[in-house]
């Protein structure tokens, strides 16, 4: 007898044994990389850790655990006698979801089609003590909407020190090449010079304000709060007999376990989606900026004036072994591309917000709402990258301004004539016809006039041929730009102040390393 059944204990063993592997293997298939399914090259090829784990369903969904956390908590405080110090203990400590308490949320959705309240079951199986008063009083959009805030909150104080860090090394890199000439373009064609550091002034300036507007619409974001199925607090009235006071003392105290100043004054069953477009229309700002900046980039880069970082072992073509594509600025147009549709959708969510609220904001939000803060995180580490390492080429530079030099200093020839009692007009039609009878030579002669030559050949320009060749020095023709570099960019100036108080984050990052 004791021989016969002496291989259960053993099987039994075996097949726990075999159970823990299998578990171990799913555990493990979970940390890598599944090359089977579809997957956002957002999170696989571009964005931060930190804001994929922000958006990642763990985070989301221990969100909306803290939410009941602290909506169990106030009205307790509130005198809700029916909820216990156990429940409450129960709750604390099963606030972050499992895998196991995400197999059963699964599990539950399947069953009721409801996704909250999927998770208000699965919450009240790791809380038993609690399970029947989680969600007491709320509508879905207590823990939904309040998440989202809460998200974008967090999302906005992850994208700002990025965004000062790429102000930074423009600033920087403006003030070292504060005072080398460089051609300016209007309408893409050459016009009077700049420098390398004012352009790049240019671009730090519309980052600043980027920078700003993020800044006020994080300090004015507010909270749902606890406001009913339809905005009005009913439910709530009804858990405190009738005591309006409570109501308000329940989102005073909800708002501040949750971080924020205040609820807004009036809601609907969500608050209004109209908030949604102001921070979309401020995070997908960054999108046109950084657009407007690598577009100048990859122009530069065709004039061989300025390249992006390449790396020792990197390819810029498949075929052309010479090229040095600008690889990460057109990445960086690509992704802006899609950062800037984005408004238009948060726009015709809002606009068909029928009454009091439609749920077919849920879906496009799901979507809408990561991608815009994944999109604008990508954004910013690329920026980081490509401003942390420009290539620049000073005899490059220095060829294309001499090459229109002699077209750049009519002006101020005109202004010498005018000063010597010429006519501002005739010296205008004149230069004019030198000018362009110049340039046509150049563009189909092999031996052209130069456009100096032809000026010291005419008799109308002889009050001022004695100053022409000192008028010939780039450095004459850049303005106040060394000036308003240093002003803005340097030490003390607009850009360090703007920036300081991201200085401890800043400071002790580093260039970021991308993934591809």
């Amino acid at each position: 007898m004791s021989d016969s059944s002496e291989p259960w204990p053993v099987i039994e063993k075996l097949k726990k044994q075999l159970e823990e592997t299998q578990a171990e293997l799913a555990e493990a298939k979970a940390c890598y990389p599944d090359y089977d399914t579809y997957q956002t090259v957002l999170t696989a090829r571009y964005c931060s850790a930190e804001i994929t784990k922000l958006f990642s369903q763990r985070s989301r969904h221990s969100t909306w655990r803290k939410l009941w956390l602290y909506l169990a908590e106030c009205q307790r405080e509130l005198g809700v006698k029916t909820i216990t110090l156990e429940a409450l203990e129960q709750m604390r400590s099963h606030v972050v979801l499992t895998n196991a308490d995400f197999k059963i949320a699964k599990e539950e959705e399947k069953e009721r089609r409801h996704d909250v309240m999927a998770h208000v079951h699965a919450f009240g199986k790791s809380a038993p003590a609690a399970a029947g008063i989680i969600h007491y009083g709320a509508t879905s959009c207590y823990v939904t909407d309040n998440t989202e805030l809460i998200l974008m909150r967090d999302a906005m104080d992850l994208l700002l020190p990025k965004l000062a860090k790429v102000i930074q090394n423009l600033a920087r890199f403006a003030v070292k090449w504060k005072g080398v000439p460089c051609l300016a373009y209007t309408h893409l064609q050459p016009a009077q010079l700049i420098t390398v550091g004012k352009r790049a002034a240019q671009w730090a300036q519309d980052l600043m304000f980027d920078l700003e507007c993020i800044e006020d619409v994080r300090k004015g974001l507010k909270f749902r709060g606890a406001q009913g199925t339809t905005g009005t607090q009913a439910s709530f009235l009804e858990i405190f007999n009738g005591d309006a006071s409570k109501c308000d003392k329940l989102n005073e105290l909800l708002s501040r376990k949750a971080g924020f100043p205040s609820c807004y004054d009036i809601s609907t069953q969500t608050y209004s989606r109209r908030i949604d477009l102001i921070i979309a229309n401020t995070i997908c700002g960054i999108g046109a900026t950084v657009h407007k900046i690598c577009g100048d980039i990859r122009h530069l880069a065709a004039s061989e004036e300025l390249e992006e970082p390449f790396e020792s072992n990197q390819i810029g073509s498949s075929a052309m072994p010479h090229k040095r594509n600008p690889m990460l600025s057109e990445r960086l147009c690509s992704l802006c591309r899609e950062l800037m549709s984005k408004p238009a959708s948060f726009a015709n969510t809002l606009s068909v917000q029928w009454m009091e609220r439609t749920l077919d904001d849920s879906a496009i939000r799901r979507m809408d709402i990561p991608e815009m803060f994944l999109l604008a995180d990508a954004i910013l580490l690329g920026l980081d990258k490509l401003t942390s390492g420009f290539v620049i080429y000073p005899k490059k530079i220095e060829a294309r301004v001499q090459e229109k030099l002699p077209y750049l200093i009519l002006e101020t020839v005109m202004m010498r004539l005018v000063a010597k009692g010429e006519s501002r007009q005739d010296a205008h039609a004149k230069s004019l016809v030198l000018a362009h009878t110049s340039s046509n030579e150049e563009k189909n002669e092999s031996d052209p006039t130069s456009l100096v030559a032809r000026i010291k050949a005419t008799e109308f320009f002889r009050p001022i041929l004695d100053e022409l060749d000192d008028m010939l020095r780039a450095e004459l023709y850049i303005g106040r730009s060394v000036e308003m570099v240093e002003r803005f960019c340097g030490e003390g100036g607009v850009l360090y102040k703007k920036c300081y108080p991201y200085r401890a984050s800043v400071d002790g990052s580093t260039v970021v390393e991308l993934n591809v």
